[in-house]
């Protein structure tokens, strides 16, 4: 899977729980949870479809890494090779 790849599982993931989010919306090293206005559970839904769609859990010790839009696609990355 390349990066183009798993920036629409991401983007996808925001929609199902931020429909009006677009990639444009968001800046590479925004806090995700700022700029798509998404409150705890809304960023547990998105880890969870994530997890749904590529198969990695993302542990709650590993959440500072994927804040951004940027970390968030490295550490997908990174746990899909």
């Amino acid at each position: 899977m390349n990066q183009d790849d798993i920036r629409t599982l991401i983007i996808e993931a925001i929609q199902s729980v931020a429909p009006e989010i677009t990639e444009a919306d968001i800046a590479p090293d925004e806090d995700l949870r700022e700029a798509c206005d998404l409150d705890s559970m809304d960023f547990l839904n998105l880890l969870a479809a994530l997890k749904k769609s590529c198969g990695v859990n993302i542990p709650e010790a590993d959440y500072q890494h994927v804040r951004t839009f940027t970390g968030l696609v490295d550490y997908l990355n990174d746990h899909l090779a």
